[in-house]
């Protein structure tokens, strides 16, 4: 069902403002570990629930979202076995991109982001020295393999709300 902007809920121009500048801060947020992706989504939900966004559109964003959390572990996933490491290092890195990124957090900025790709690799990297009994070449590999695997899945997720940025903002706005 098309509505035409009489029968659909009043957008301002301040209420738009607000919901970039919400949907922006959820951009910005994806690099650090946080859901900013689903903060982004939530500001298109709000507008479905209002009548300003059609509920087809939520449902595609929200599909897309789904998508995107998938291909993030299958980044981290598939890097580090291409460069070696078992299905207990691939957890071993997801462990330590998140305790990383918790610990880079009182950092302004950049110490989630950074902390988190150290962590990937340092989780990966332990698990697999674990597993083999020795600190050596192959451990640090599996590692940089699971930190490319990080910074792939943190591109995928930007490019995903960067989608769902225009989308969602012109659907609010039109």
């Amino acid at each position: 069902m098309v509505t035409s902007r009489a029968t659909r809920a009043p957008g301002t121009v301040l209420a738009n403002l607000v919901f970039l500048l919400i949907m922006l801060a959820g951009l910005f947020l994806i690099p650090f570990g946080l859901p900013g992706l689903w903060l982004m989504i939530g500001v298109v939900a709000y507008g479905a629930f209002t009548g300003a966004v059609a509920w087809w559109i939520l449902a595609i964003l929200i599909v897309l979202g789904v998508v995107a959390e998938l291909l993030e572990f299958l980044a981290v996933k598939k890097l580090s076995d291409r460069h070696g490491g078992t299905t207990l290092a691939f957890w071993g890195a997801i462990v330590g991109g998140l305790v990383g990124a918790l610990v880079g957090a009182p950092v302004p900025l950049i110490g989630s982001l950074i902390a988190g790709v150290i962590g990937t690799f340092a989780g990966a990297a332990l698990v697999t020295a674990l597993e083999q009994r020795r600190l050596d070449h192959a451990a640090m590999r599996v590692g940089f393999g699971a930190a490319l695997g990080r910074a792939a899945a943190v591109a995928i997720k930007v490019a995903v709300a960067v989608v769902v940025l225009v989308v969602g903002m012109t659907a609010l706005i039109f």
